[in-house]
């Protein structure tokens, strides 16, 4: 699923410095660090609760490459991986290379995932009663790769490939799954190139408050490739952070996902989560077309300290054109309070409660801000 451990990844326990040299300002105090080491090694305990998966802990590290920096904002390259367990049973790996090449001028970004991930569908379309909910089981390998070419001053454009394999491996008997009416009902691969741009001035990508994202991206999953299905998809991530006042950011984002073709529903666009439309289950609704639109105040009444409220609305459709039915729209609403880390460092924990539609709502705790 989409990033799911980026989502809900957060740190319960100030991290463990065990070997390094110099500082990534996110993170860590430096003054009793040695200088001859060119990595540094940070453990990381973790916990987190989001609707989907209940509650979750596992453990994981990152690396950091201190002698290989993005010279243009001062991002180091890193590895960061994780093992998760929640509650509802779910079994995540996640490996995250991040690398820059060039000083910057190159990047390298992959995302390995397996998991072992029981879940709930509803069917597809923006109007599934809840009376549909029933239960599944997938077991899915995905890798992301992207290279990425700097085009200064703050602009970068490059190539994707994208591969999952997702096996469905337990269906509720007399389901729409187990119908096999659903494309991926039983086993999808997607298997595909694209091409990304975007424009990134924000100045801190985990919380930021000034700057703004925009990114463009064009994927294609072909049985050229090793794909069982042939689908096209496009995405449009607008966001903006604009200070108020001393203490406040006003962050707002819109993004847009569009599919064309034999789209499997686990290509296809999934409403909800804790980062897109928070108070709606992720894949609560899903389709081939997908836009949310939202906006938070956020507010730094303490130095270590934030409390913030957010607004949203949004759909899913199968015809683009039908996204903009009133019937059809999606509200959300809610608050939250977040709490720095440490004073040195730019890492908040994240507590949300959002409300959705008829009665939909739900809990997230996790770290960093939803966009």
């Amino acid at each position: 699923m989409e990033k799911r451990i980026g989502h809900i990844l957060i740190l319960i326990l100030i991290p463990l410095v065990l070997s390094a040299q110099g500082r990534p300002e996110e993170f860590v105090k430096t003054d009793t660090l040695g200088k001859k080491k060119n990595i540094k090694f940070i453990g990381l305990p973790i916990a987190f609760y989001t609707p989907e998966t209940e509650f979750g802990v596992g453990g994981g590290g990152q690396i950091f490459l201190l002698n290989n920096t993005n010279e243009y904002n001062q991002r180091l390259s890193n590895i960061l991986f994780s093992g998760i367990y929640t509650t509802a049973g779910q079994i995540m790996f996640n490996v995250t290379p991040q690398i820059y090449i060039g000083s910057g001028d190159y990047f390298i970004d992959a995302d390995y995932l397996f998991e072992i991930y029981p879940n709930s569908f509803w069917g597809i379309g923006p109007e599934t009663p809840e009376e549909n909910e029933e239960f599944y089981e997938q077991t899915t390998h995905k890798v992301k790769l992207r290279f990425l070419k700097r085009l200064p001053p703050d602009l970068n454009f490059g190539f994707t490939y994208n591969f999952a394999n997702h096996q469905v491996t337990e269906v509720d008997e007399g389901g729409l799954l187990d119908s096999g009416d659903i494309l991926g009902s039983d086993r999808t691969v997607i298997s595909g190139i694209g091409a990304e741009f975007n424009l990134d001035t924000r100045n801190n990508t985990g919380s930021p408050t000034n700057g703004q994202l925009f990114e463009i991206g064009a994927h294609f999953s072909s049985q050229i490739l090793g794909a069982t299905h042939g689908f096209n998809k496009f995405t449009l991530d607008l966001r903006n952070y604009a200070p108020v006042g001393d203490k406040g950011t006003l962050a707002t984002q819109i993004f847009i996902e569009n599919n064309f073709g034999d789209v499997p529903f686990q290509g296809m666009a999934f409403f909800g989560g804790s980062s897109s439309a928070r108070g709606y289950f992720y894949g609560r609704f899903l389709d081939k077309n997908m836009y949310v639109a939202q906006a938070e105040y956020r507010h730094q009444f303490k130095p270590r300290w934030k409390f913030a409220v957010f607004g949203l609305f949004g759909s899913v459709a199968n015809d683009a054109s039908d996204l903009l039915r009133f019937n059809s729209l999606k509200p959300g609403y809610g608050a939250g309070v977040r709490f720095k880390l440490l004073k040195e460092q730019g890492t908040w924990l994240r507590l949300d409660i959002g409300n959705g539609k008829d009665g939909q709502n739900g809990i997230y705790f996790g770290i960093n801000e939803a966009f």
